[in-house]
């Protein structure tokens, strides 16, 4: 059952939202979120949806959003009346999943939901991939440093530079950029 936290920054009462969602089962947070409490709320209250009703965007919600989404992403749906261009643009820059327009519709609020679930968790797959992808590159920069040091220092050609690096690796037991690292690192450490 997902937990969902509901913030707003309106005073129009959202006692319907709130009953809407715990009808179609999902187990809503006590209590509503400012905008200004969200990073301290969500960070306690771990919610695994985050839906913000709001007039117009503030740019101090949007700059609560893009902390947490920074620190612990998270779904957002955003429900304003604001259809201005930037300011979806900025909203979506900032973490929101799913902007909507033109008032809040509980008939519609499932499906709307599903869909952002399903956009959240396959934006979250490719920030894993491009994570590990950069992660490969810079461990890959390191090991040619670290060959071109060894290639230098010792006179190697590439592939016995390469072959070197293996064998340090495997008679330590860790991964050849491990071993990279410590041969770059000790080639800045002051003799």
């Amino acid at each position: 059952m997902l937990r969902v936290l509901l913030v707003t920054d309106t005073d129009k009462p959202i006692g319907d939202l709130r009953d809407t969602l715990a009808r179609l089962g999902y187990d809503m947070l006590a209590g509503t979120a400012t905008p200004q409490a969200l990073h301290r709320v969500v960070e306690s209250e771990r919610p695994d949806v985050i839906i913000i009703d709001t007039e117009s965007p503030s740019r101090d919600t949007l700059e609560q959003l893009a902390v947490m989404n920074e620190t612990a992403p998270r779904p957002v749906l955003m429900f304003s009346n604001d259809s201005n261009q930037q300011l979806i643009r900025d909203a979506v820059n900032a973490g929101v999943t799913a902007y909507l327009v033109e008032g809040l519709a509980t008939e519609r609020l499932a499906p709307i939901l599903e869909v952002a679930l399903a956009r959240f968790a396959q934006e979250a797959q490719l920030r894993q991939r491009l994570a590990q992808a950069e992660n490969e590159l810079a461990e890959r920069k390191l090991i040619d440093r670290a060959k071109r040091l060894l290639m230098d220092s010792q006179k190697l050609t590439e592939p016995a530079a390469y072959a070197a690096l293996r064998r340090l690796a495997m008679n330590q037991g860790i991964k050849l950029a491990e071993v990279a690292r410590q041969i770059v690192a000790a080639s800045e450490s002051p003799q």
